[in-house]
């Protein structure tokens, strides 16, 4: 039979899964001796029966009524008895630190006789009735949905109707005076009393933790923190003890380390007559543990004992909570104590110095997302801001600038020396050119999957995506915001938080990264860079571990990069080549036309006129590319997307004839082509129609123009006495026969080439896994591929059978409300279908052909966790934007860690 009631003596930290975190925790300070007050964990299988089945588990009644006898033996009371009752509070305590998303309930088993007892054994009559008004005052809240104003609001007028300060200045017959209208609050909104049975109140208490688990609230913060939804939380009931009994009593937060800075240090806050919520509350201002000292020095002694024990036990930044009743100290809680991303780098370095943690243990202590936060520019985050709206953070960093509306726009603007933040409904590739001048970009539509968002963080621009309060007119020059009427026009300043997906209205002042100085140009720099030493320790220290996770991964990590400026910046970042150059974006601006008349060629003389000036053209680019990465990979993807792109689009040509029909204006010969082009190309699911090596095959010479140009480039780079390393990768394989044709057309290109040039050439030819046929085929595909990259964003796209264009901004948030999924599977691999076809790609792959080179070039690669998954099935590589190429350093150092240690 399953057991879900555990002693804090059976348990110990080990046990998170099943005692939640706060139990598990309690449990092991238990173990180590320290003054825990006694009680029992019921366990995260208990809350998921709960959930699962609409009541508690028949057989937890029995083994609570044994653990709580128990505690009432060893403590010598009895719960909620009218002479010295005990009382015990009910918390939660799921595995991962959810701080304030559930619920709490203290001194349950006070009623109108324990109450009486409580105070002739205390001695203290007010005391006993503020824990009284305490106790109904958090039940009717947590556990009977009463709104919490009712049981403020008659506070806040007796307080105001005596002049008092604050809770301090009431008296005994204030508080009973408060319980008594609490209690007719209780039995006017819900119908009955205030339960007098101390058994019922636990009951209840215990089943509003469970029922916690799914307020809005915690869904949200577990959809926040990548927390899953289906573990539960465990429920912890402890004997109570009393920080509100006088002056010689009180209760307190400390951390082992400044969880801001990481310093060494004792630091915390304390309140002289408080139970444990007041500090939270912040109902009034709390003293220093250095206060502490001076009110009850030989409290402050034991408590700074206690501190060094437990960080030395845990070997990290610990967060503790305790009470001091009458002169003693009880310790409440103790975790791993959350901290800023500086904190965390500062302290990691700290305990290797302090050698109580390994090199690789350090590497494990941060995070892709804290290096994240220490990289992009920040908002000064004391500088007075007036929010206007909110999106979808899509890439970090702070832009500030005047609002522009389109490319012209944003070009002309940033030549006359200003900085600007583009404001598009949405973006798509034409929008490129005001992407790269403006400092930001700000949609109104789209996900962190959008065109935008891609472009934004390959770029390393601030981006929001997804603000769906703005209305964005480009012909008037106008942003609304539909919740506040306000409107915003072209010109104005407007601030943008990449990271936090808030929009401000007017300037901000923004803060530079010495980190990111230090990453790009060294750590020389980096500490030149640093205004204090805090800031150098903190550059040294990133500097350390980054090092470390470099020596220990597996993974090498190259970049997406489409350009030598992108390239270079990527070499700068510690990118080991180029695991995606995009082509397509070779031929916007002023080459689209030159597609277009690809497209619009009637004779194979025409196309290949077309071609002939595209290919030095595309030369050019690839041979700037390999010089900005020379000795390293340059993997090159041929054209990728539908031939609509490079088209107009088909409604606002057809409006656009319609118009000069109606005015009586010719229509002209090449409008009349364009408008057929239009029409012939035009498909109801291009991203699912004739792309990537459909397209190559369907226009003889298209490839074969890019396979020439990239071979070429190889050699003007051999004559110079580089050491290019181009690979040639084809997309949307789904077939082996696919794969031979476009490989046959390059053998053919490479065999001219080295004829016309002397320099031998014979470059690596391989595919994009984007779809689960190749996936599933993938021994087949190997005999013809040097080596595999798994597009992962369409690889995606086909499993699931979403639209990535579509469906984050249509019907993912019912879906992470629902509970199909807590986190995009744009943004976060989905291990048990997506990585399932990666693994199985892989290992077909490899079957076939072992040595075959393996890697990842979709938005996954830039993922924490998802790279975890990567090195775990035993990719090659990950390739990401260049701005995430430091993060996916330290994260396939931290995998390899991870994974060896497993």
């Amino acid at each position: 039979m399953t057991k879900y009631v555990y002693s804090f003596t059976e348990g110990n930290k080990d046990m998170k899964d099943l005692l939640g975190g706060k139990g598990a925790n309690l449990a092991e300070m238990t173990n180590l001796g320290l003054p825990v007050p006694p009680g029992f964990t019921i366990t995260t299988d208990a809350c998921r029966s709960y959930l699962n089945l609409g009541a508690t588990p028949e057989s937890l009644d029995v083994e609570v009524t044994a653990q709580l006898r128990a505690v009432e033996q060893q403590m010598g009371k009895t719960l909620g008895a009218a002479e010295d009752p005990l009382l015990v509070s009910v918390r939660s305590g799921a595995k991962f630190s959810m701080p304030g998303m559930m619920e709490t309930v203290l001194n349950i088993g006070l009623n109108d006789e324990s109450v009486e007892g409580l105070a002739a054994k205390s001695g203290n009559d007010r005391f006993a009735w503020d824990s009284y008004r305490r106790l109904i005052q958090m039940f009717g809240k947590t556990v009977l949905d009463i709104d919490g104003e009712h049981f403020s609001k008659p506070i806040e007028e007796l307080q105001h109707a005596k002049g008092y300060a604050g809770d301090l200045d009431m008296t005994t017959e204030d508080l009973k005076e408060l319980v008594a209208q609490f209690k007719d609050v209780v039995l006017r909104d819900t119908g009955k009393p205030f339960p007098q049975d101390p058994r019922e109140q636990m009951d209840l208490a215990i089943e509003a933790v469970f029922r916690s688990w799914n307020t809005d609230r915690a869904a949200i913060y577990r959809r926040r923190e990548r927390i899953p939804n289906d573990i539960g939380t465990a429920v912890n009931i402890c004997t109570m003890v009393f920080g509100n009994m006088g002056d010689k009593s009180g209760t307190g937060v400390c951390f082992t380390r400044d969880p801001s800075t990481g310093h060494s240090g004792v630091y915390g806050d304390y309140l002289v007559n408080a139970q444990g919520e007041d500090v939270v509350a912040g109902i009034r201002n709390t003293l220093s543990l250095a206060d502490l000292e001076k009110l009850d020095k030989k409290c402050y002694d034991e408590l700074v004992g206690i501190m060094h024990k437990l960080e030395t036990h845990y070997r990290d930044l610990c967060d503790i909570e305790f009470t001091i009743e009458e002169g003693k100290l009880w310790m409440l809680q103790t975790r791993v104590g959350k901290r800023t991303a500086g904190a965390a780098f500062r302290v990691a370095a700290q305990l290797v110095d302090e050698r109580l943690i390994t090199q690789d243990e350090a590497v494990t202590r941060v995070t892709g997302d804290q290096l994240t936060a220490l990289l992009f520019p920040q908002f000064d985050k004391d500088a007075d801001k007036t929010i206007i709206s909110r999106g979808m953070a899509a890439s970090p960093g702070a832009a500030v600038g005047e609002i522009v509306l389109n490319n012209e726009q944003a070009i002309e603007r940033t030549n006359a020396g200003a900085s600007v933040v583009l404001v598009r409904r949405e973006t798509n590739p034409d929008d490129l050119a005001g992407m790269v001048a403006a400092t930001g970009v700000l949609t109104a539509r789209g996900g962190k999957t959008s065109h935008a968002a891609v472009v934004a963080r390959g770029m390393g621009r601030c981006c929001v995506v997804g603000a769906e309060d703005l209305v964005v007119d480009e012909a008037a020059g106008t942003v609304d915001v539909k919740s506040t009427g306000k409107q915003f026009k072209r010109g104005d300043i407007i601030a943008i938080d990449g990271t936090t997906g808030e929009i401000f209205e007017g300037n901000v002042p923004v803060v530079d990264s010495p980190v990111m100085t230090y990453i790009s140009h060294g750590l020389e720099a980096g500490l030149a860079a640093s205004p204090d030493d805090a800031t150098k320790e903190l550059v040294e220290a990133v500097d350390r571990i980054l090092t470390r996770a470099d020596s220990k991964r597996h993974l090498l990590v190259r970049a997406n990069a489409d350009n030598p400026e992108d390239a270079r910046r990527a070499r700068e970042f510690g990118a080991q080549g180029i695991g995606l150059c995009r082509t397509e974006h070779m031929f916007l601006g002023d080459r689209r036309q030159l597609i277009e008349n690809v497209i619009l060629a009637d004779t194979e003389d025409e196309r290949q006129e077309a071609f002939d000036a595209l290919t030095p053209l595309q030369k050019g680019d690839f041979e700037g590319i390999f010089e900005a990465m020379d000795g390293r990979p340059v993997t090159v993807r041929l054209i990728d997307p539908p031939l609509h792109e490079f088209l107009p689009d088909l409604t606002e040509m057809s409006i656009k004839l319609a118009l000069k029909t109606e005015r009586g204006e010719e229509i002209t010969a090449h409008e009349k082509k364009v408008m057929a082009a239009v029409r012939a190309n035009h498909e109801q699911n291009p991203m699912l129609g004739l792309r990537g090596v459909r397209l190559g095959l369907k226009i003889p010479g298209l490839f074969s123009l890019q396979i020439r140009a990239i071979a070429e480039a190889y050699v003007a780079c051999k004559q110079k006495g580089l050491d290019p390393q181009p690979e040639i990768m084809v997309p949307l394989i789904g077939s082996v026969r696919e794969l031979q044709i476009v490989r046959d057309e390059a053998t053919e290109i490479f065999k001219e080439v080295s004829e016309a040039s002397g320099v031998e050439v014979d470059l690596p030819v391989g595919n994009m896994i984007e779809l689960p046929r190749a996936a599933m085929t993938a021994e087949d595909i190997a005999e013809e591929s040097d080596f595999f990259s798994f597009g992962t964003n369409d690889l995606t796209q086909t499993t699931w059978g979403f639209s990535r264009d579509d469906v984050e901004a249509s019907f993912f948030n019912e879906y992470f409300d629902a509970g199909v999924f807590g986190i995009s599977p744009f943004e976060t691999i989905d291990i048990h279908g997506v990585g399932a076809l990666v693994k199985e790609g892989v290992d077909r792959g490899r079957s076939a052909k072992p040595e075959l080179h393996c890697g990842v070039c979709g938005e996954h690669g830039g993922d924490p966790t998802s790279i975890h998954f990567f090195d775990s099935v035993g990719l090659d590589y990950v390739s990401c934007s260049p701005f995430r190429v430091p993060i996916a350093r330290l994260e396939a150092g931290r995998a390899a860690i991870s994974n060896d240690v497993a």
